[in-house]
């Protein structure tokens, strides 16, 4: 299993980020805490608190994945 926080600045993002990880054959939960979403789904992404980071799990080690989350991981520096 593959984690990474994930932090969205706008509604736009949250559209971009679902979009580009739709393309990808493998299941993506996103959250925080106790409050997990399908990462697919726009609906639920919007359902959450996006002012915080939030937790993206998924199952590949497809190389692309990486690639395409990367305007969206947050990092503290």
């Amino acid at each position: 299993m593959q984690q990474v926080h994930i932090k969205f600045n706008n509604a736009e993002q949250v559209r971009q980020f679902v979009n580009s990880i739709d393309k990808i054959d493998t299941s993506f939960d996103l959250g925080s805490g106790h409050r997990i979403v399908d990462a697919k789904s726009i609906l639920g992404v919007m359902a959450l608190d996006l002012s915080v980071p939030l937790q993206l799990r998924y199952h590949s080690d497809d190389k692309r994945i990486k690639d395409i989350i990367a305007p969206f991981v947050y990092s503290e520096a």
